[in-house]
């Protein structure tokens, strides 16, 4: 990720940090890493799940039990 100009702004608060501000595309790119990192952590758990199989006939009635 490149870091556009201007460079982030720290917030001071009683001479500490307390806020960030950045630019929106740099924003919008972390939002966007933080979904994936989310996306790999549920395909990982689906992953270790045992596969289950059943016949198309059988997918459809429990369709139609939970409507």
């Amino acid at each position: 990720m490149k870091l556009k100009s201007p460079d982030p702004e720290i917030v001071l608060r009683n001479g500490k940090p307390s806020a960030v501000i950045l630019d929106i595309d740099v924003y919008e790119d972390l939002l966007e890493q933080l979904q994936q990192k989310d996306d790999l952590k549920v395909l990982a758990a689906t992953r270790k799940k045992p596969l289950r199989f059943r016949s198309f006939d059988a997918f459809l009635a429990e369709r139609r039990s939970n409507v």
